[in-house]
């Protein structure tokens, strides 16, 4: 019988994929290195045992120990396994912008998760660095394992991932691109393959509010790069001890929306369903294609599965939301189609100015249609009443169409975007969408800006 005597001696051995539709106008041949196919579903995995086994050799971490790490999410996966197969308790720590699949398959597999916020120093007391390290020194018995700093990380790689795909490719690969988050992937396979043959370009994706790309080129820690970003696993705002610079050519910057879509594409249109840094190692493989020949042979490691982002990447809504989502908006049907369930909010003649501040409060909106008899007979606009009432108070308890201005246009809902967007300006800030039911909705200049974001 062929039986592995545990899961972690599945790690390992992971395939070699060609892409075919993104990469159609590469001249290179590109092939993917699949990592999902590890039992934790990441490359993380192969490092976590490394580590754990590193650890136990130099005594370090004991028998019944607490391992304690600071995580995106995939390195906590990895620990966890090795953790269950070895007897020890895991503690892992993760900023609030990882996904909540990730947190609760850590969750499932017995590890225990704390929350950091995202947008503080990494010096901070709240960061996930300085959690992780404080949790290390007040529990008895733990090892903090310090996957930035720990060199068993690229070690791991090194021995491992690099020979494979040197064999995988029978010595043909040219050039490797991953993206760098802890550095070890990267490191650890580029001195590998470096060492068959010096001539292999090693190239760095990062993302944008990361250090990587412009200490790599000019040596200089900007703290102005530092900001939040939306990508994740890759990029930094420290340097890690396993980050080798001089093993890598260059670094690559991917925006977070690039890096979503050419994540959800990778699914749809190769078939591989795999996580945000994939897609942003594709982003940045496309950017480079110029530098590439039909001659080369270009490995793209993807680190993890894509089940650990079907609330974020592949959710409609949550990409609609930050502007991610390549829609084409063409009528005036489709653009309301985001708001098409909430009713239309109006306001009747007589009534006051003062019931329709309060109208504008309660729903949080800059204008309103006003009806007489069923009709539309006029229309208000935050920016109107403001001026109004500061010229003169007391028109508080005037009735509406004392002040309203002329209604707004209305339009079929079949109208193209492009005729309704010219009847929007400053002086008419909304137009009314007649649906073919008979509804009516408000289209506003906001919604036009959200539709071409």
């Amino acid at each position: 019988m062929k039986v592995y005597n545990n899961i972690l001696e599945t790690i390992g051995n992971t395939p070699l994929v060609k892409l075919n539709k993104l990469t159609k106008n590469c001249k290179a041949t590109v092939l993917a290195k699949v990592e999902t196919t590890n039992p934790g579903n990441s490359v993380k995995d192969r490092m976590a045992v490394k580590m754990v086994e590193d650890a136990e050799k130099s005594g370090v971490l004991k028998p019944g120990g607490t391992i304690i790490e600071g995580t995106s999410g995939n390195t906590g996966m990895g620990l966890a396994l090795v953790a269950i197969i070895k007897g020890y308790k895991l503690i892992c720590v993760l900023n609030d912008k990882q996904s909540k699949e990730k947190m609760d398959i850590l969750r499932a597999v017995g590890a225990e998760v704390v929350v950091c916020p995202t947008a503080v120093e990494p010096s901070d007391p709240r960061s996930y660095y300085s959690v992780s390290k404080r949790l290390a020194k007040e529990i008895p018995n733990s090892w903090y394992v310090n996957q930035y700093d720990n060199l068993s990380n690229r070690t791991a790689h090194y021995e491992q991932t690099g020979p494979e795909i040197w064999e995988q490719t029978e010595g043909k690969v040219t050039h490797f691109i991953v993206g760098v988050g802890t550095g070890g992937t990267i490191s650890g396979v580029g001195k590998s393959l470096k060492e068959k043959n010096p001539n292999i370009k090693i190239w760095g994706i990062d993302t944008y509010g990361s250090v990587f790309k412009k200490y790599k080129e000019t040596g200089i820690f900007d703290e102005n790069e530092i900001y939040p970003y939306i990508t994740e696993g890759i990029g930094e705002d420290i340097l890690p001890a396993n980050v080798d610079f001089d093993v890598i050519d260059l670094f690559e910057k991917v925006t977070d929306k690039d890096a979503a879509v050419y994540t959800r594409r990778l699914a749809r249109e190769e078939g591989i369903f795999v996580g945000n840094s994939a897609g942003a190692a594709i982003g940045g493989l496309l950017q480079l294609q110029d530098q590439l020949t039909e001659n080369d042979v270009v490995v793209v490691l993807f680190h993890d599965h894509g089940s650990r982002y079907v609330g974020k990447i592949f959710n409609d809504d949550w990409m609609r939301e930050r502007g991610f989502l390549e829609e084409e908006f063409k009528t005036a049907e489709d653009v309301i189609a985001r708001h098409a369930d909430l009713p239309l909010v109006t306001l009747y003649s007589e009534e006051l100015v003062s019931h329709a501040i309060m109208k504008m409060r309660k729903y949080n909106i800059s204008q309103i249609p006003v009806l007489r008899d069923g009709e539309l007979v006029g229309s208000l606009n935050d920016s109107q009443v403001y001026q109004l009432l500061v010229d003169n108070p007391t028109l508080r308890d005037t009735p509406i169409s004392k002040i309203m201005q002329k209604p707004f246009p209305v339009v079929q809902g079949t109208a193209k975007l492009e005729e309704v967007a010219k009847l929007i300006n400053e002086q008419t800030p909304a137009v009314i969408v007649e649906r073919a039911n008979g509804d009516k909705k408000i289209l506003t200049r906001q919604d036009v800006i959200a539709s071409l974001a």
